[in-house]
């Protein structure tokens, strides 16, 4: 019987900046169906991994595979139509276009020919949005502009969810909202990739958690017991 590969993966990744060595040798992978979330303070190749990752920036060394095939260097664009979404950070909400266009112009079915989340089911998730359908990206608040990311992401039907600082900056009743849809996710089997300054928060939803210093792994384990290990998360994250 053929073992399934993870979603994604990334072996050995070095990536440079410039001269800059950001990434050390970073492993890491995403099971189907499973939560992982990356830590870290500022500065230390959170967002260099995602972006590394997603074809955005091209590893010196190592490999990426995405369902067991050699992603390395391949466009971002055929990456993530191997069922990856992502809500980057900054959100990327194109500012000219309404809600609904924001929304539709994502919507596709999903690797399987999923379609369990459309525009209706987004927007009974965030019914904000439903009342500011006609908005134009420009005129949203941050939490609204976070959850119109975060829907159109969903409405490509994907099989792993990359979220890069998913609640910054938004409001403590936001921030709770935006979880509750994360906790949907995770229910609904959809795996998720996850980078956030919320470490409680991110550990309460996560089934295993990695520890970035300076571009290294330096612990990796699963979350629940790394919320427990409070002397080695104040360490490496100052908490």
């Amino acid at each position: 019987m053929t073992e399934t590969p993870p979603i994604l993966e990334g072996d050995g990744l070095h990536t440079h900046i410039g001269s800059s060595h950001i990434l050390h040798g970073v492993s890491l992978r995403v099971e189907r169906g499973e939560v992982v979330c990356l830590l870290g303070r500022n500065g230390m190749g959170k967002t260099t991994t995602l972006r590394t990752l997603l074809g955005l920036l091209r590893p010196t060394h190592g490999a990426v595979r995405v369902n067991g095939q050699i992603m390395t260097g391949a466009a971002p664009k055929a990456i993530v139509r191997q069922g990856i979404a992502v809500v980057p950070e900054g959100r990327g909400v194109f500012p000219n276009l309404t809600v609904r266009e924001n929304l539709v112009m994502g919507a596709r079915p999903g690797q399987d020919g999923r379609r369990d989340w459309t525009q209706e089911r987004v927007l009974d998730t965030f019914p904000r949005l439903a009342e500011r359908i006609n908005s134009l990206g420009d005129r949203l608040s941050g939490g609204e502009q976070q959850m119109v990311s975060i829907g159109r992401a969903l409405m490509t039907n994907p099989d792993l969810l990359i979220m890069d600082e998913a609640t910054e900056g938004l409001a403590p009743l936001i921030r709770k909202e935006i979880w509750a849809v994360i906790r949907t996710v995770r229910e609904s089997g959809i795996a998720a990739l996850l980078v956030d300054k919320n470490v409680k928060d991110l550990l309460a939803f996560s089934d295993r958690a990695m520890v970035m210093v300076k571009g290294r792994i330096v612990m990796e384990g699963a979350a629940a017991e790394m919320a427990r290990n409070e002397a080695a998360l104040t360490r490496h994250l100052s908490l």
